[in-house]
């Protein structure tokens, strides 16, 4: 069982996967447009789970609470099991073919506001960069009061990956180096700038930095291999042959 697709906003005609060249058109137009109301739902959803990740690492509620959370979790989790359910590249394939390219925005782990993962990390195209910024709750706390390294590699990973897409030939990740330069806040807004440095024939070379304030947190180096044709294509139809049929279930 599917949800229909009337409620769906009507979008640009953008055909856009993370790190590809229609990418910084995509998040542009993607930023300020209306939701649909089914949209809205998910980002409600995807918050309420947030609040509870959240708040649970804190947390000094008594058992009796907490099996009560268990519970309800456990219930809404159920209501979700009776519909059918697919990867975010599946689902963007279709929005992508009905005009509608905001399937890997929404559930991205780091960027979906879908996707309870997600701080969310918001990106667009500004000049000739890419800018971003996201808050990282209590959730992703390493060092007391700051954002886990972990968590700001995996931001980076993210915000370079959509700032190679500037070269025309975007690719994958073949290094990845941060510089942590202070400790970085829980909490508070962070501002993210990507560029593109150079491109050497499949070689795609990105910097990065984080801020919070005035004050500079962190650096990084992205190094993306051009993909060639059709590669991401045939990874999504390696990883569909390896997944189990549901129909058999």
């Amino acid at each position: 069982m599917d949800a229909s697709d009337e409620d769906r906003a009507p979008l640009p005609p953008l055909t856009a996967t993370r790190g590809s060249p229609e990418w910084p058109a995509a998040m542009q137009a993607l930023r300020d447009l209306p939701a649909s109301p089914r949209r809205l739902a998910l980002f409600r959803v995807a918050d309420g789970i947030r609040g509870v990740l959240h708040r649970m690492v804190q947390t000094s509620a008594p058992i009796d609470v907490i099996e009560a959370v268990a519970q309800d979790l456990e219930q809404a989790g159920a209501r979700f099991s009776a519909y059918s359910h697919k990867s975010m590249y599946e689902g963007f394939a279709e929005s992508a073919n009905a005009g509608e390219p905001f399937a890997f925005f929404d559930h991205s782990p780091m960027l979906g506001r879908a996707n309870p993962l997600a701080p969310p990390i918001e990106l667009w195209l500004e000049e000739d960069h890419i800018a971003g910024r996201a808050t990282f709750g209590p959730a992703y706390e390493g060092p007391p009061g700051c954002v886990h390294g972990g968590y700001i590699a995996a931001a980076f990973d993210e915000v370079l990956g959509s700032t190679q897409s500037l070269s025309g030939a975007p690719g994958m990740t073949g290094r990845l180096t941060v510089h942590y330069r202070r400790p970085t806040p829980l909490e508070e807004e962070l501002r993210f700038v990507g560029r593109l440095e150079s491109v050497d024939g499949r070689k795609i070379l990105t910097r990065g930095e984080l801020w919070a304030g005035e004050v500079l947190c962190a650096e990084a180096e992205g190094l993306f291999i051009s993909m060639k044709g059709g590669r991401l294509a045939a990874m999504v139809a390696e990883r569909d042959e390896k997944q189990p049929d549901p129909t058999e279930s």
